[in-house]
């Protein structure tokens, strides 16, 4: 059950849209359920011998009544409207059960505090099965204004209560962070036009995917234009700097034919200006690198810079955990960026999934996550997609979005929690396509019997209490190819696996093997860097391993996706 509080200034206008046929006759039978005395409240709905424009007038004076009590002087922003909506799947409610909705709500909200005779005027209107209207004059009877402060978190916190007692869908509880849902206008807009995806959505969608990608502020104003975007930018009077901005789809536009604007922190909290200079310091282009030296190199730093993330997550530093919940946010977008094969999808609606769990009421130190940022920006100007190496780090960012989903939950964080356990289930599915080939691969160039057992005497000799589960893993012929690949490129099997096996337990992990496998397939080809040290090679390869099959890249040449998805009109 989704209250949504809001207020304004025009009692007879949200009268006329309550009872009136709705933007697109949607609604039905309009009447009320629930009122500050029934037996004074006319209804529109249930008169049929008066004129609606006369019942409207009747009614507004009825609940406007306090206001004019004032000497006609009505205080700013005094209509006080909260839409009360059940869960897609829900049971219908009948009149009696949304009136009683409506009673705890506005006693909840500070409106109309129970057996209070000088609270406000209020009513309540149904003209749909799914939801009702709440509509009140926030002027009591003694002249005074109600104490309404966080009626929209109180409003919350009694509609999770009623949904436990009325059996209904239990949502989760939201600490204010989340960015703003699509207004009724919004939805009946993009209905109209048949789109798929709403306008705020596809803006938010694309500004995140550049602030992940670009070093500054600069680059960020510019390719969001180069996709087509518009941008205006408000300027402070006296120094003349950026203080805010706005965005605009291609083509949409109001009933004027003009630009309809959405703030940056209307699109999403951590999208505000300000937001943003945390995470992208306003710095030449040229300070900045474009690329790895080798863009293999990327997507190795970028797993490198995961890995201290879990410990962070675990040491009981919000600030600094929040800051890598933020960075690996960006990764994810850059991760799906740079990826050309089929699980490209999953790793983009992972992306999007995770837009909740990036932010929450906990102040973020951005610093914190500084080489993780630096190294996943790398990617999105990677050229090619290594095969193993970037399995590696798909499998890396399972594991992360699973940390960061039970941090939100230590800390109370329902709705940030729910987000993570989504995405993660996103990069499981892309991990699994993009995995299974791989692996079935390494298993078929299994080397010599005589090679595999003498890994195996490895593994019982430097990881003993995790020997049986490795060696019984289905992924221990891929192990033994990897292991092989790896001794070729300089590495101590006994060393490395020690080294592998430090890194983080094994105890709970599922597929030993695999995190094995993929631990190692990220390590650095030590012939190669000997090699480059004595100047007779030019860049690093990784160790050999399979790669993944791929498609041709769908990208800009600065590693941003082109604009997908409809051009929005009015």
């Amino acid at each position: 059950m989704v209250p949504d509080v809001s207020t304004g200034s025009d009692t007879r206008g949200l009268i006329a849209y309550l009872f009136g046929p709705g933007r697109r006759d949607e609604h039905t039978d309009p009447h009320i359920v629930a009122a500050w005395d029934m037996a004074g409240a006319p209804d529109p709905g249930r008169d049929p011998k008066a004129t609606y424009s006369q019942l409207a007038k009747r009614l507004d004076h009825h609940v406007d009544l306090r206001t004019r009590e004032l000497g006609g002087k009505k205080p700013s922003q005094h209509v006080w409207h909260c839409p009360v909506r059940t869960a897609p799947g829900d049971r219908y409610l009948t009149d009696a059960e949304w009136a009683e909705v409506a009673r705890r709500i506005v006693h909840a909200a500070g409106v109309a505090p129970e057996a209070d005779e000088k609270a406000c005027r209020w009513i309540a209107v149904r003209h749909a099965d799914d939801h009702i209207h709440i509509m009140a004059t926030t002027v009591r009877a003694d002249g005074r204004r109600p104490r309404t402060h966080r009626d929209g978190q109180r409003a919350q916190a009694e509609c999770r209560k009623i949904e436990a007692e009325f059996g209904l869908r239990r949502l989760k509880s939201g600490d204010l962070t989340a960015p703003r849902t699509p207004t009724g206008a919004e939805r009946a807009k993009a209905e109209r036009q048949g789109q798929t995806v709403m306008a705020r959505h596809w803006l938010r969608e694309r500004a995140y995917a550049v602030a992940a990608a670009v070093h500054t502020e600069a680059d960020y104003f510019t390719v969001l234009q180069s996709l087509g975007i518009k941008v205006k930018t408000r300027h402070g009077p006296e120094t003349g700097d950026v203080i805010g901005y706005s965005l605009a789809a291609p083509g949409d536009t109001n009933a004027a034919g003009e630009p309809v604007w959405y703030g940056g922190s209307k699109l999403a909290p951590d999208l505000s200006i300000n937001r943003l200079r945390e995470r992208l310091p306003n710095q030449k282009a040229a300070d900045q690198p474009r690329c790895a030296a080798d863009s293999t190199d990327s997507w190795r730093h970028t797993t490198t810079a995961m890995h201290p993330a879990r410990t962070v997550l675990d040491s009981g530093d919000d600030a600094a955990a929040q800051g890598y919940l933020a960075a690996f946010g960006d990764t994810l977008y850059n991760i799906a960026s740079a990826t050309t094969g089929p699980h490209r999808v999953e790793l983009r609606s992972a992306a999007m999934a995770f837009h909740r769990a990036r932010h929450s009421a906990t102040h973020a130190d951005h610093q914190a996550a500084t080489a993780l940022r630096k190294a996943a920006k790398e990617l999105a100007y990677a050229s090619n997609e290594p095969g193993g190496l970037a399995i590696a780090l798909l499998f890396a960012t399972v594991h992360l979005a699973r940390a960061a989903a039970k941090w939100h939950e230590q800390h109370g964080h329902e709705q940030q929690a729910a987000a993570a356990e989504e995405a993660l289930r996103h990069l499981q599915a892309g991990y699994q396509q993009a995995a299974t080939p791989v692996l079935a691969d390494l298993a078929r160039r299994t080397p010599r019997p005589e090679t595999a057992s003498r890994f195996e005497a490895a593994i019982r000799h430097t990881i003993p209490a995790q020997a049986d589960r490795i060696l019984t893993d289905p992924a221990w012929p891929a192990l033994v190819t990897v292991l092989a690949y790896a001794e070729s490129a300089g590495h101590h099997p006994r060393q490395l696996l020690a080294q592998t096996a430090s890194e983080r337990e094994l105890d709970t992990v599922e597929h030993p093997a695999q995190v094995l496998i993929w631990r190692i397939t990220s390590q650095p080809n030590k012939r190669v860097q000997a090699a480059r040290q004595q100047g007779t090679v030019g860049v690093g390869r990784p160790m050999p391993a399979p790669r993944a099959a791929s498609t041709p890249p769908s990208v800009k040449a600065n590693g941003i996706p082109p604009a997908e998805g409809p051009r929005f009109r009015r």
